[in-house]
Parts: structure tokens; C-alpha cells; sequence
């Protein structure tokens, strides 16, 4: 995907932590900026997913994770994250995620992820939301991103 195809992005930079004994994020590590992208996009659409009572509503387990690398990390750079949600099913949710250099059309990783709606308190899937449906896909369609209080659902929260 061409990066003007992604309406959110945000910048990470790598900590000594994420790095293996040469410098380079380790690949596990990718995981952890794919669920921070999640987060972070979601965040931006003024849903917390880690916030107790919004999951009541809308909650996502995660079902599938590709990842591609093209290039190292290292630590200490600073990284662009770009993020979108690419598709959206009856309960599931895939986001699309590319990683590049910070300030150059360098590729570094590619990450798709597949979420399902999901009801932890019964512990099975569930139909995502109508309101979190047309949040998302008004936000991928024009990159405004709609008052939360105008869905009373996730508002109340």
C-alpha cells in the first residue's frame, strides 16, 4: 500500500529493550507495535481498548497475525507507524500496519492483523457494534473522525 492510503499514523521510537544483542528489534517485538498500533488508532477515535467499562461493548481478541520484514530496526531510531482498518466483517476487523524508517519512504515491515469482536465475559465472539462500524469506516473514508458523544454507546462509558 501507498502510504497516502493510511489516514493515521504515529512515531515509536525503539528502546534498548526491543533490541537483540547486535541492535536490531527483535522480531517478536513487532508484535508489541501491532497492538500498540490497534491502540493507538482506536485511541485517536476516542475508543480506549483497554479501558474496562468500553469493553463491555466493544472488546477484540486477536484470531490472525502476518508479518512480513524488509528491513531492520535498530535501536534508538525512531520509527513511522501507519495503521488503517482495511476491512470490516460481520465480527471480525482487519488492520492493515506499515513500519518505515522515520522521515523516508523506507519499508521496514508490513503487519496485517485480524481481530474478532469479541465478549470476554461469556467468552465467545460477537458482532462488532453498528456505532464502532460507522466510526471506523466515516474515519477511513474522509480521515474525520466523528465526536464520540454522538454514540451514545461508547460515550457512556
Amino acid at each position: 500500500m501507498a502510504r497516502g492510503e493510511f489516514r493515521f499514523h504515529f512515531r515509536l521510537r525503539v528502546r534498548w529493550s526491543e533490541g537483540d544483542a547486535q541492535g536490531i528489534v527483535y522480531n517478536a517485538r513487532y508484535l508489541d507495535y501491532l497492538e500498540i498500533a490497534q491502540s493507538e488508532y482506536y485511541r485517536n477515535l476516542g475508543i480506549l481498548l483497554y479501558d474496562e467499562a468500553q469493553r463491555t461493548y466493544f472488546d477484540t481478541a486477536t484470531v490472525r497475525i502476518t508479518v512480513e520484514f524488509k528491513a531492520p530496526a535498530r535501536v534508538d531510531e525512531v520509527l513511522d507507524i501507519y495503521s488503517r482498518v482495511a476491512a470490516i466483517g460481520k465480527t471480525s476487523m482487519t488492520q492493515r500496519t506499515e513500519i518505515y524508517r522515520d522521515g523516508t519512504y523506507e519499508l521496514l515491515t508490513t503487519g496485517e492483523t485480524v481481530y474478532v469482536g469479541y465478549d470476554s465475559e461469556k467468552v465467545v465472539s460477537r458482532v462488532v457494534p453498528d456505532d464502532v462500524r460507522e466510526l471506523v469506516e466515516q474515519y477511513e473514508r474522509t480521515g474525520e473522525v466523528l465526536p464520540i458523544s454522538r454514540f451514545p454507546n461508547l460515550a457512556q462509558r
